[in-house]
């Protein structure tokens, strides 16, 4: 793997991961995950200024999930299923 760490830094790194409780690494790749998600939903903003809010929505399903479940999501937050999700 290509990384700018320098080797040490990574050992402690590594050993810190090791030494973590589960609930621990379970937070990190929560908050990862978080992280991931909210620049793919920045990404989708930038490139697409015109969208509403739930049109990121349904984008980022549809990126992400595919469009038949984009299109079934859509048409329950048409209905208003789903609202208190957004």
């Amino acid at each position: 793997m290509l990384t700018d760490t320098h080797p040490e830094a990574e050992a402690v790194r590594q050993e810190l991961l090791r030494r973590a409780s589960f609930s621990e690494k379970f937070s990190l790749v929560q908050s990862l995950t978080a992280t991931v998600i909210e620049l793919c939903r920045q990404g989708i903003r930038e490139r697409h200024p015109e969208f509403t809010e739930r049109d990121v929505d349904v984008y980022f399903v549809e990126m992400n999930y595919g469009r038949e479940l984009a299109e079934g999501f859509r048409r329950r937050l048409e209905r208003g299923v789903g609202d208190e999700l957004t």
